[in-house]
């Protein structure tokens, strides 16, 4: 578990940084935070099959969850609004 579980924050890290550069967005400059979310989002994607947020609770409608995976469906609006989506992984540059 542990080696798979290294290995999705690795592949997740590597998607997270590849999505800021192609959105103008940066990552929290907090790397215990990103660690920690990251980790939150490789354990959703192992447990649960997607890279489901961490800030976000799941109601096991499948359909609904689906706009709960990372980058979720909310994010750009919270970034323009508060500068940051709600978990703080992305942040406006």
């Amino acid at each position: 578990m542990a080696d798979e579980l290294r290995e999705e924050k690795e592949k997740i890290r590597r998607f997270v940084d590849k999505y800021c550069a192609a959105h103008n967005l940066r990552l929290n400059p907090d790397e215990s935070a990103v660690e920690m979310i990251i980790e939150g989002l490789a354990r959703n994607k192992i447990n649960r099959g997607l890279r489901y947020c961490p800030c976000r609770a799941l109601t096991g409608n499948a359909v609904e969850d689906k706009q709960k995976a990372c980058p979720c469906l909310w994010h750009k609006l919270e970034i323009e609004k508060e500068g940051h989506c709600h978990c703080g992984l992305f942040f406006k540059k």
